[in-house]
């Protein structure tokens, strides 16, 4: 199980989790709305969540259900 970063991240991008993060697999681009979470290199050890400043991380199996879609999203920005 990894951590996610769902909808409140876009637009706000704050970088608190990727400084904290021990094992560096938060990550972004300029054209990217968001941060994400690689889910092969999280270590679910959960420094990132407390961090945000806009509560926009979970763990994957705590992501509320109108935000279920950004697991996807999340993996998915690593497959491109």
């Amino acid at each position: 199980m990894a951590y996610v970063i769902t909808e409140p991240c876009i637009g706000t991008k704050d970088a608190a989790c990727v400084e904290v993060c021990p094992v560096d697999c938060i990550h972004s681009d300029d054209n990217a709305p968001q941060y994400y979470i690689n889910p092969d290199e999280c270590i679910d050890c959960g420094a990132c969540e407390p961090v945000c400043p806009v509560s926009a991380i979970f763990p994957e199996d705590a992501v509320p259900e109108e935000w279920k879609h950004f697991v996807d999203s999340n993996s998915g920005f690593y497959k491109n």
